[in-house]
């Protein structure tokens, strides 16, 4: 018998129409899978009418308003159809604990497969010892560990100004994401990973950091049901960006964290040295690292020129620090703050937790792992096999019993006399939580007490050393592209002026 040519017929599937064709096919699949009909004793069930979609594209054009219209016509639970999956929403803040201490629910499962999907992490699946022992890892990202992470955020940060900015004596401009994004990857790259022995240190950190925001603005895609073949040249990206943190790469850069350190010695029980799923670890680790740090502090600045009497008070709050201290503004990075110190700063925590309360729009997800019933205070519903349970934050940052003016920027929301405010009810009751940007319970983000950190001392040195002005007097907006993950990036990016103070 003649072989089949499997030569033009490949040729012709991976053509742009074949591609397509494949797509669509795909979609049509996905869509199929996705039928189903409410059953007696399940939260209502909301489809929208858009095949796969379901009522994604409307939850994405406005996620409060929508929400909002769906609590008052369906309460405190309902499944919505989103991308493929069938997601149970919680909304009553007062109910989360139900999602947190079920036993049938897992954080791992959904977890691992985002890492399957969007860095092509495969052993974690299969291997509950080496997501034992990395999650033992995250205990070096607080106490005297994070002191020591602090003390090199301090020395970059010296590094990065007094080589970049200081020689700055007149006014300079720059778009304001583009200045947190340079800012935030080199000062936490050089933080937590070190610094390169070998060749154009510059080139590796800027070919690294070019790839790695190709990367991430394709990051949310990479989490949907699309093959990544699909999404351009996504593919080759992420190969280049693991290449770049591969074992034999990183070996050439001095400086390692513990946190580095104690990841690779366990990594490389579990694979071989040049095993390229290794570096696709340290991409995980590394995205993890900066991903909602930039935005975050892109909202925090934002909101801060726009708002001189928020300036104004944070200044006087750092510079009463720098005199009760007896430190003084020199003509070089002459300042260094604690990590306590920067805890008692009220006014800096607060600014950084009202631009997370306006701009975060994380969900907590759980992987239904077996069928459950879930108690509320109206009745008890069934939740199947297979779907996501959503503990949906965003709803009780903007609910004006709670925050009053939600919709409104207020610098000073957490502070109350002098002191960092925790005190916010609903319906008589005080609320345990009330700002939910990391998560909670043994899923709560590990480093956040290294990006809080980090972000309050790059603010304590640009208030200290820099004038600071907006240039754009157009209004930038939420972009609600990753909503259900992270802190939302803007619509569009804002000119600002700098200089170093005379």
């Amino acid at each position: 018998m003649g072989r089949f040519p499997l030569g033009p017929w490949l040729q012709q599937l991976l053509s742009p129409w074949g591609l397509a064709l494949a797509a669509a096919l795909l979609l049509l699949v996905l869509s199929l899978r996705a039928r189903r009909t409410r059953r007696p004793g399940e939260p209502p069930l909301l489809k929208g009418w858009l095949p796969y979609f379901g009522l994604a594209l409307q939850l994405q054009r406005d996620p409060i308003g929508f929400m909002k219209t769906l609590q008052n016509q369906h309460g405190d639970i309902f499944t919505l159809l989103l991308g493929g999956k069938y997601i149970t929403f919680i909304l009553d803040p007062y109910q989360y604990h139900l999602v947190m201490k079920n036993q049938k629910l897992s954080f791992q499962m959904f977890t691992k497969n985002i890492l399957k999907k969007a860095f092509s992490i495969q052993k974690l699946m299969t291997s509950d010892d080496l997501n034992e022992e990395l999650h033992d890892c995250y205990k070096l990202l607080q106490g005297t560990s994070l002191d020591k992470l602090m003390e090199n955020v301090t020395q970059n940060l010296q590094q990065v100004f007094e080589a970049q900015l200081f020689q700055t004596t007149h006014w300079d401009e720059a778009h304001l994401m583009t200045f947190c994004r340079s800012v935030i990857f080199e000062i936490t790259f050089a933080t937590i990973y070190g610094k390169s022995l070998a060749g154009d240190r510059k080139k590796f950190i800027t070919d690294l950091k070019d790839d790695f925001f190709k990367f991430d603005a394709k990051f949310i895609y990479l989490l949907s049901d699309i093959p990544i073949e699909l999404l351009g040249n996504t593919k080759s990206i992420q190969k280049n960006l693991i290449k770049h943190l591969a074992s034999e790469n990183l070996a050439k850069i001095q400086g390692w964290s513990e946190v580095v350190k104690m990841r690779q010695d366990i990594l490389e029980k579990y694979y071989t040295v040049k095993d390229v799923e290794i570096g696709a670890h340290h991409l995980g680790f590394l995205w993890a690292s900066v991903a909602n740090t930039i935005p975050t502090m892109f909202w925090t600045i934002y909101y801060l020129l726009r708002h001189p009497e928020a300036m104004a008070v944070l200044r006087d709050e750092i510079d009463h620090l720098l005199q009760s201290t007896g430190q003084k503004e020199g003509s070089g990075f002459s300042i260094h703050i604690t990590r306590k110190q920067l805890d008692n700063l009220v006014y800096l925590e607060s600014v950084i937790l009202e631009a997370l309360r306006l701009c975060s729009f994380s969900s907590i997800i759980r992987f239904v792992q077996e069928d459950l019933t879930l108690p509320s205070e109206t009745k008890d519903y069934l939740i199947r096999k297979g779907d996501l349970l959503a503990i949906f934050p965003p709803l009780m940052h903007y609910d004006p019993e709670i925050f009053e003016a939600p919709e409104e920027y207020r610098f000073d929301r957490f502070v109350e006399n002098g002191k960092k405010k925790t005190n916010f009810f609903k319906r008589g009751k005080r609320l345990k939580y009330y700002v939910l940007p990391f998560g909670m319970g043994t899923s709560k983000c590990p480093g956040r007490f290294l990006a809080l950190n980090e972000i309050k001392q790059l603010l304590v040195v640009l208030l200290t050393y820099f004038d600071l002005e907006i240039m754009d007097d157009k209004p930038v907006q939420l972009d609600y592209s990753r909503f259900l993950f992270g802190i939302q990036y803007p619509d569009s990016d804002v000119l600002f002026r700098y200089k170093v103070k005379s």
